[in-house]
């Protein structure tokens, strides 16, 4: 298993280049934050309170 990482680093250094590495690297980690702190604030909100429109 350990030679398929090693080849799949040298594969995203071959297409992406090393200097673009870490900008998709913290584009990734943004974007998983992000979703990470939805799914948070979607669990905050209580279940089943629908708030009925005022006339």
């Amino acid at each position: 298993m350990n030679e398929w990482v090693v080849v799949a680093i040298v594969a995203f250094v071959v297409l992406f280049g090393a200097k673009k590495l870490p900008d998709l690297a913290r584009g990734l980690g943004q974007g998983i934050k992000e979703f990470k702190k939805a799914v948070k604030d979607e669990d905050q909100e209580p279940a089943g309170k629908i708030e009925q429109p005022k006339p």
